[in-house]
């Protein structure tokens, strides 16, 4: 598994992470002895990142993570949550009080005095721009609560936004085959900054997997079923903000052009690679599915003609719907 510096952090990470909202809820039930075997499988095979937050299960993917590192206390795994989605998204609630609240509680959970990065959870755009707010969390780093701090966007503007600050030591932002708006300035920027990139979504919500059809249906409690369109959060986290349709026909010739590799192995790959970003968290139900992403980090270039079939992909089935609005 390759490992890259994350960004301001300073802190080395495997290219692949895990993504934990499915540990927490929203994607059908995964009891806890499941939870902690994904765990267990992710960092036997090289992942040194899990990024949660304190919402996911209300706490319980933070929980569940916790008790994992008491029982792996050498792992090396660093550990990225989200604060801000505990009380309404507006700006009136960034403010230092609330932070400390919510960083006690993550830090309860997970059972650690200093939280490793802690990203402000797709807030609103003119919280992303106050100085009050990083003035709030540049205390949380001197109290010692917390140790780096980053913003998780909804939008390529609010990423370079987040990017211009300098006590921002990452930005997380969606990133796939089927979203590429990041590659035109967010990755450059990040570069020149020096901040790291977390991609997430990476597969589109399984879109990219290959494994679904127009018929393919989902638990009553996954956010598939309930926020295809947005009507529970933002549109742009569930299949990545594309239809649900399209993207079964954009994956049928992902799939293709990935030839003898797994689909979802080439699509987390091609993030992987990418100039900029830092590392990929996709999220997995089983210790199957938590070994074949880790193995995504150890593939070969996929090159500069693989890239421009993506392009191509993008440009025929979703840029004229999803690029100007995220």
């Amino acid at each position: 598994m390759e490992h890259r510096i994350l960004g301001r952090t300073g802190r080395t990470v495997s290219v692949i992470g895990l993504g934990t909202w499915q540990l927490g809820g929203d994607w059908g039930e995964v009891d806890e002895a499941d939870a902690r075997a994904v765990l267990d499988a992710s960092a036997t095979s090289g992942v040194t990142l899990f990024d949660t937050a304190d919402v996911y299960g209300d706490g319980r993917s933070e929980s569940i993570i916790g008790a994992w590192l008491v029982d792996n206390p050498d792992s090396g795994v660093t550990v990225a949550t989200k604060m801000g989605r505990r009380l309404d998204q507006v700006p009136e609630n960034y403010v230092l009080a609330n932070f400390r609240a919510w960083t006690e509680r993550s830090r309860l959970n997970l059972g650690v005095d200093t939280l490793d990065l802690v990203q402000l959870h797709c807030p609103p755009t003119a919280v992303i721009e106050s100085a009050e707010v990083y003035d709030a969390l540049d205390t949380l780093v001197q109290d010692g609560a917390i140790a780096h701090y980053g913003v998780s966007v909804e939008t390529a503007d609010q990423a370079l936004a987040a990017i211009a600050r300098p006590g921002v030591a990452t930005v997380q932002i969606i990133l796939n085959a089927f979203r590429l708006k990041p590659l035109d300035a967010v990755l450059p920027a990040a570069i020149d900054a020096g901040v790291g990139i977390l991609a997430r979504v990476p597969l589109a919500s399984g879109l990219l997997s290959g494994k679904y059809t127009r018929d393919t249906t989902f638990p009553a409690d996954d956010h598939r079923t309930f926020n295809r369109r947005g009507e529970s959060f933002d549109q742009g986290e569930t299949f990545a903000g594309v239809d649900f349709e399209t993207g079964v026909t954009a994956a049928q010739e992902f799939a293709a052009l990935a030839g003898d590799l797994p689909p979802a192995q080439a699509a987390l790959a091609w993030v992987a690679q990418l100039d900029g970003v830092s590392t990929v968290i996709p999220g997995a139900r089983s210790p199957e599915q938590a070994r074949a992403n880790a193995a995504a980090g150890e593939l070969p270039p996929l090159g500069d003609d693989f890239t421009a079939a993506v392009r191509d992909l993008y440009d025929r089935y979703f840029r004229a719907d999803v690029h100007a609005r995220w």
